[in-house]
């Protein structure tokens, strides 16, 4: 298989920095973007020329525009063809508020990182992948977007992140509808409770949850890992669900099941 091309969001640590080593082990080139942190981005890309890949560093808040059109530059230059899209960036909000007591400013900084962001980054890319060759699988190219349990499960002190979750859900389904004749899938990642710098400050709570109450937050005792998300990207990326498209993928140790 020639090299393919990836773009990552957030991909200096935690599970973007997994899924860009995963598929430099499955051959990609990666762009890294991060938001702030240059010496993390360069150790992931360390990394993955490590894991036997190549790519490329690129700053950039998906947050604001002119940021975004940056990026999707630095892609066309750096990378030429973009054949997967990973919309994994996103925070969590600065103070874990109850609904009746979270701010403006939290909501609109949670909205334009976490949805209106990679919507018009993924519009962008999309209209790229339009002009692309279809591959020797029939692709233009795929689009992976990294959501959350979050985004069906009602968390009242941190409802703006849950509500931009579910946004995210829903673009996964109207990206799939209006690209699916045109070579390209979507596809929606949820990941449970995962081992991250996102989850440390709650790191107590959700101990608790998974390995001290009777039964568990979920099925499969144990946190997750930012590897347990990135397989689930390469298995995509590698063609594995070539008839499927608008699907969500739960990588949540069970979570989602209920349970009596």
């Amino acid at each position: 298989m020639s090299t393919r091309n990836a773009l990552v969001t957030g991909a200096s640590r935690g599970i973007g920095r997994a899924i860009a080593v995963e598929l430099a082990r499955a051959g990609y080139r990666v762009l890294i973007n991060y938001a702030g942190n240059a010496t993390a981005a360069a150790e992931a890309l360390a990394l993955v020329r490590a894991a036997g890949g190549d790519g490329l560093t690129v700053q950039g808040d998906i947050g604001r525009a002119a940021d975004r059109e940056r990026l999707v530059a630095a892609a066309a230059e750096g990378l030429g063809r973009i054949d997967l899209l990973v919309n994994n960036a996103g925070v969590a909000p600065t103070v874990r508020a109850d609904l009746l007591e979270s701010t403006e400013e939290s909501f609109d900084r949670l909205f334009a990182i976490n949805l209106k962001g990679p919507f018009f980054l993924t519009q962008q890319v999309a209209r790229r992948m339009l002009t692309q060759e279809r591959d020797a699988e029939g692709f233009r190219g795929r689009i992976v977007n990294i959501t959350s349990i979050s985004a069906y499960t009602a968390s009242v002190n941190r409802g703006d992140y849950c509500m931009v979750k579910s946004g995210l859900s829903m673009m996964t389904g109207l990206f799939a509808e209006r690209l699916a004749t045109e070579g390209i899938n979507v596809y929606e990642i949820r990941p449970g409770v995962i081992a991250t710098d996102m989850t440390a400050g709650v790191q107590a709570k959700y101990d608790k949850l998974i390995l001290q109450d009777e039964r568990g937050i979920s099925p499969i005792r144990r946190w997750g890992k930012p590897d347990d998300v990135a397989r689930a990207v390469r298995a995509i990326a590698e063609d594995r669900f070539p008839f499927t498209t608008g699907s969500a993928f739960d990588v949540d140790g069970g979570f989602h099941l209920h349970r009596l």
